[in-house]
C-alpha cells in the first residue's frame, strides 16, 4: 500500500507587549524566576482578570496579514486542567469564538495550506528539571499567547517547515511576534497522521508537544509518519496519543493519551465580558499592515533586479530588510548591496555569534563601502577588512581609509613601473603565459599587487600588464 502523510501544525506565538494578556506584570524574557508574576496571572482567590488591549489589536493585525476573516463577536472560556505550571488548575482561551478564522499560507509551490482559526490565550509558566527536583517558574504565566492552527493540509515534511517559516516571517514583519524559539516564543504541536493515498479517510493523529526549530517539526513530521507506516504494516494500530519529540535521539516518546475538548471540561469564562469588534477598527488595522514577506520579495525581483534566492534570503529577517533597502537606496546598487548582506554580512554575524538585531553599524557605512569600491577607491581585499572594523568597532569607513592610506594608487606611471619589475623578474610565468597560458597572468597581477600593498586596482594591474605583455 502506498502512503500519504497528513499534517497540522498548532503554532504558539508569544507576542511583543510590554505586559501579560490580564495583569501588569512585565513580558520580559529572562528576568530572575518568580519576579514577574502577581495575584492575577498566578490565579489568587478574588482577583479579576483585564483584557489587554494590544493584544486584540495584535491578534487582528496576525489574523489580517493571514487572509483571516475576523470574528466581530469574542468570548473567553476557561480550559481546565491540573498541571504544576497553571496554577489556577484554568487556562483562559478561545474555544468557540475564536477571533480569526479561515486564513492561509501560500507555499512557493502555489499550494495554499488552510489555516483554520487563530485564538488569544494566555501561557503557562516553565518547569526546571534538575537533580530529582521540578522547579517551577511562573514568570511566562499570562505571557499573551496567539494559537494558529492550520487545517490537515500538509503533505510533506518540506511543507510542514515552509509554512512554519512563511508563518514566522509573517509575525516578525507585522511586528506581533519576534519568533525567538530559542527563547520560546514560537513552537510547535505537530500533528501527523498517514493513510492510504487513495483514500478520503484520515487515519489516527499523533501530537508532538513544543517542537521549537523548523529543522525539528520536519523531523518530526519525517520520523512519526515513517513510525506510522512501519507499524500498519505489521499489523498495528495507531494510537490516539501526545508523543515527547527528543531532539537528541531525532525520535519521539508515548507520553499519554490524547485529550479531546471534552476533557478539558470548556465553559464560557465568566470574569471577561465579550468582546465586541466593529468594521472600522478592523480596517484601521488593516490600513497600517505593512508590506509583508511575499510582496517585498516579489517587488525586489521584479523593482530592483535582484535573483528570487537572494530576495527570499534577505526576507528571513527584519534586519537584512532595513539594511538593504537603506544601503541599496544609498548606492542605487540593489544587487551589489545584496551580495554584501549575503556575503560580509552574514560570515561576521556567524562568526561573532550575533544576532540580526544586534548589529550596530549603519547602512551609511555599508554603502561607503560599495561607492568606493565600485569606483575603485579600494580594493576588494581593502574594502572587506574595512568592513571588519565597521562591523566589530563601528569606525567611519571614508575616515579609516584615510588614516590608514588604503586608497588605490591612482598614480599609472608608478603601476606600469612596478609592472615593468614585475615581467622583468618573473621570465616563466611571462612566457607561460605568451605560451597561450593564460591563467599565468594571475600570478603577475599578484605579484604587482604585492609590490603595490594592494593599493592598486587589480582591473587596471590586469589592463597594463596585457599591454605590456602584447608590445
Amino acid at each position: 500500500m502506498n502512503y500519504r502523510i497528513v499534517c497540522g501544525l498548532e503554532v504558539h506565538t508569544e507576542l511583543l507587549t510590554a505586559s501579560k494578556i490580564f495583569c501588569s506584570c512585565s513580558t520580559r524574557f529572562g528576568a530572575e524566576p518568580n519576579t514577574q508574576c502577581c495575584e492575577i496571572c498566578t490565579g489568587m482567590p478574588g482577583t479579576l482578570p483585564q483584557l489587554n488591549a494590544k493584544v486584540v489589536e495584535f491578534a487582528v493585525r496576525a489574523g489580517l496579514a493571514l487572509h483571516c476573516d475576523i470574528t466581530k463577536y469574542n468570548k473567553f472560556d476557561r480550559k481546565n486542567y491540573f498541571y504544576p505550571d497553571l496554577p489556577k488548575a484554568y487556562q483562559i482561551s478561545q474555544l468557540y469564538l475564536p477571533i480569526c478564522r479561515d486564513g492561509y499560507i501560500e507555499l512557493d509551490s502555489g499550494r495554499r495550506i488552510r489555516i483554520k482559526e487563530i485564538h488569544m490565550e494566555e501561557d503557562a509558566g516553565k518547569l526546571f528539571h534538575e537533580n530529582g527536583k521540578t522547579l517551577i517558574n511562573y514568570n511566562r504565566c499570562g505571557v499573551p499567547l496567539l494559537e494558529i492552527v492550520s487545517a490537515p493540509d500538509i503533505r510533506t515534511p518540506e511543507e510542514a517547515g515552509e509554512f512554519a517559516r512563511k508563518l514566522r516571517d509573517v509575525l516578525r514583519f507585522c511586528g506581533v511576534s519576534d519568533c525567538k524559539m530559542q527563547e520560546g516564543s514560537l513552537r510547535a504541536d505537530v500533528n501527523v497522521s498517514v493513510t492510504d493515498e487513495n483514500s478520503d479517510v484520515l487515519g489516527t493523529r499523533t501530537e508532538m508537544k513544543n517542537i521549537n526549530s523548523f529543522t525539528a517539526i520536519e523531523k518530526a513530521v519525517e520520523t512519526e509518519s515513517k513510525r506510522q507506516i512501519a507499524l500498519l504494516e505489521n499489523g498495528g494500530a495507531v494510537r490516539l496519543e501526545t508523543r515527547r519529540w527528543d531532539d537528541r535521539k531525532n525520535t519521539s516518546f508515548a507520553m499519554r493519551k490524547k485529550e479531546e475538548a471534552p476533557h478539558y471540561k470548556y465553559f464560557p469564562e465568566p470574569d471577561i465580558p465579550p468582546l465586541v469588534l466593529d468594521d472600522a477598527y478592523i480596517e484601521e488595522i488593516r490600513r497600517t499592515l505593512p508590506e509583508l514577506p511575499d510582496e517585498k520579495k516579489r517587488r525586489y525581483v521584479d523593482d530592483l533586479g535582484i535573483s528570487a534566492y537572494d530576495a527570499a534570503v534577505i526576507c528571513t529577517d527584519l534586519a537584512y530588510v532595513r539594511l538593504f533597502e537603506k544601503t541599496a537606496a544609498l548606492t542605487g546598487q540593489p544587487k551589489e548591496s545584496a551580495n554584501w548582506i549575503m556575503g560580509e554580512v552574514m560570515y561576521h554575524l556567524s562568526e561573532s555569534g550575533t544576532l540580526p538585531e544586534e548589529m550596530h553599524f549603519s547602512a551609511a557605512a555599508l554603502a561607503q563601502i560599495i561607492t568606493l569600491l565600485t569606483e575603485s577607491k579600494i580594493s576588494r581585499a581593502t574594502a572587506k577588512a574595512v568592513f571588519e572594523r565597521v562591523f566589530y568597532d563601528d569606525v567611519n569607513p571614508t575616515e579609516y581609509i584615510g588614516e590608514n592610506a588604503l586608497f588605490l594608487e591612482n598614480n599609472t606611471d608608478e603601476i606600469e613601473r612596478v609592472v615593468a619589475e614585475v615581467i622583468a623578474n618573473h621570465p616563466k610565468a611571462v612566457a607561460e603565459y605568451q605560451s597561450g597560458k593564460e591563467k599565468a597572468i594571475g600570478y603577475l597581477i599578484g605579484q604587482v599587487m604585492k609590490r603595490l600593498g594592494g593599493k592598486a586596482s587589480a582591473p587596471d594591474v590586469s589592463r597594463i600588464i596585457t599591454s605590456k605583455l602584447q608590445q
